[in-house]
């Protein structure tokens, strides 16, 4: 079975997997959702990543945070979908919740949050949000 939107696919995996309260979940690997786990690691909503195995296929495992025993990310959604993509200039990158959370930025320098691709001056597809 092929999924139309991988991305979306791994944010849900996440939302599912915290409501839940696990540990961590599993999903299958690609390159672009190690590099926006590798955001959301770097900004603090989860503690990791690693490599698996899933069967034959390679897979990754997410290790999900909490604090106070509330989840880390209290809000995950897909923002640039496969029927409807948004593009965003780096100085009108749209801010979550004034600041407190942040936007998943897909730009030509990589993957990026969106206080690192106004740093670079860089826009690219709005992702996702996440607070």
């Amino acid at each position: 079975m092929s999924i139309n939107d991988p991305l979306g696919d791994l944010l849900t995996r996440i939302r599912n997997g915290q409501r839940a309260r696990k540990d961590s979940v599993l999903s299958p690997a690609s390159k672009l959702r190690a590099r926006v786990l590798d955001v959301l690691q770097r900004e603090g909503y989860i503690r990791g990543y690693s490599e698996e195995q899933l069967g034959e296929h390679p897979g990754l495992r997410i290790e999900l945070k909490y604090f106070e025993g509330q989840p880390a990310i209290q809000h995950v959604a897909r923002v640039s979908k496969p029927g409807r993509r948004v593009y965003s200039g780096s100085q009108s990158l749209p801010r979550v919740r004034n600041g407190l959370g942040m936007v998943i930025v897909s730009t030509p320098k990589g993957v990026l949050s969106d206080a690192e691709a106004r740093d670079q001056n860089v826009g690219g597809e709005v992702l996702a949000e996440v607070f």
